[in-house]
């Protein structure tokens, strides 16, 4: 079991690719592995977790054995990440159900309003090693 926290997200989908970049931006260390929802990895993850495989509307986290998705998921990166943006995690006590209604919103409508590409992003040479 890989030991680094692991991103699953929507590879075609431009906000969740922009997520992406913006990450690993804010991840010097380079603490977080990445794979999109449709690779045969993040296909893999999902079987293994005991997650749907058909179900591209969440950003999930894989740490420490454990998997957390839609906002607790990006909360949880958040925390993470170089910058002030650690302390989005304060929304953390919005209840779930409260905070998943609105990652549900932005998810349903995500192609809508930022676009989607027809194929998953090719990480450059340089961003191979962070992608399963």
């Amino acid at each position: 079991m890989n030991s680094k926290p692991i991103i699953l997200f929507d590879g075609i989908c431009n906000l969740c690719d922009g997520a992406v970049q913006f990450i690993i931006r804010h991840d010097p260390n380079k603490k977080f592995l990445f794979t999109s929802l449709q690779s045969e990895a993040g296909q893999n993850l999902l079987k293994e977790y005991q997650s749907p495989v058909a179900n591209f509307n969440s950003f999930i986290l894989i740490q420490e054995g454990k998997i957390y998705d839609k906002s607790t998921g990006a909360l949880k990166v958040a925390r993470q990440i170089k910058g002030a943006w650690s302390w989005l995690y304060i929304f953390i006590i919005i209840p779930k159900f409260i905070r998943d209604a609105i990652y549900s919103l932005i998810a349903q409508n995500r192609y809508k309003w930022f676009g989607k590409k027809d194929t998953c992003m090719l990480p450059t040479s340089e961003l191979k090693a962070r992608f399963l």
